[in-house]
């Protein structure tokens, strides 16, 4: 994938991200509300390793 198609990816996964924590603020159900939350959290983790925004799997110091 192009860099310029990665990145587009990235911003939508967090466009969508940043949906679902809103709809979760305005879900009434408590298991709903967690369930979108959860999605959420999911979605910035993937974009954060697709990315490369995500913590370093290595010590950069070895």
């Amino acid at each position: 994938m192009s860099a310029a198609g990665e990145s587009g990816r990235i911003q939508q996964m967090r466009a969508q991200a940043k949906d679902l924590e809103q709809a979760a603020e305005r879900a009434t159900d408590p298991q709903e509300r967690q369930r979108l939350k959860d999605k959420a959290r999911q979605l910035k983790e993937q974009s954060e390793h697709v990315g490369g925004t995500g913590k370093p799997d290595i010590d950069p110091t070895m």
